[in-house]
């Protein structure tokens, strides 16, 4: 016996690299009188009646699926659209366990932070950094620390050279007000791979000059 057709639904439906969500007409739901028909092995068969179309997927035991109803006509294709349906919604659910959310993390630094803090707020921010997570440094200028402007930026930058090895400026120090911020994002894969790249060689040439220096003594 012949399993019973699949009831429509919506659905994303991937060709030729582009995706196309439609709602779904399948089977008998296909009203048109010709189709443009793909078979089960993607191949173009070219125009059809809706008749002939559905004989061939009978024959296949496979469904008639409306892939592209805009179209004129409309181009259907064979496939077992239960099989179809469960390879699609798998995709998107391991799609989504690879998608991470990028937080934005706060970090206060005060105009005149002594350098034993800086090193500790600089080993949580490059955690952060390490976690995929941007950091935003903010530093709040009151009363008469408003004269020391220049002395809180450069605090800050002094701040991301303790941290350039996970991450980089995204927005520079801007003042507002009297709150000063800027945006730290965590470095990329490719970058890196270059500063380990770079730093691997550095690490080289100090071994070759410090051979080379024995050896002539």
């Amino acid at each position: 016996m012949r399993r019973a057709y699949a009831k429509s639904t919506a659905f994303f439906f991937i060709r030729e690299d582009k995706t196309i969500s439609k709602e779904a007409l399948i089977n008998e739901e296909i009203r048109a009188k010709e189709v443009r028909l793909i078979d089960a092995d993607g191949t173009q068969i070219g125009i059809v009646s809706i008749q002939e179309a559905m004989a061939k997927a009978h024959e296949a035991d496979l469904d008639l699926v409306n892939i592209s109803p805009n179209a004129a006509p409309p181009v259907c294709r064979i496939m077992d659209y239960g099989k179809f349906r469960y390879d699609q919604q798998k995709k998107e659910k391991e799609a989504r366990k690879k998608q991470k959310t990028t937080d934005v993390k706060e970090m206060r630094l005060g105009i005149f932070t002594e350098e034993h803090d800086l090193d500790t707020k600089a080993k949580l921010v490059a955690k952060f950094l390490e976690g995929g997570d941007k950091v935003k440094i903010s530093m709040r200028f009151r009363g008469r620390e408003m004269g020391y402007v220049n002395k809180g930026r450069e605090t800050m930058l002094e701040f991301v050279a303790m941290v350039k090895d996970y991450g980089n400026i995204e927005k520079q120090p801007v003042l507002e007000g009297r709150n000063m911020s800027m945006v730290i994002a965590p470095k990329s894969e490719k970058e890196k791979q270059k500063a380990a790249k770079a730093a691997r060689e550095a690490a080289k040439k100090a071994e070759e000059a410090a051979a080379t220096g024995q050896s002539e003594n």
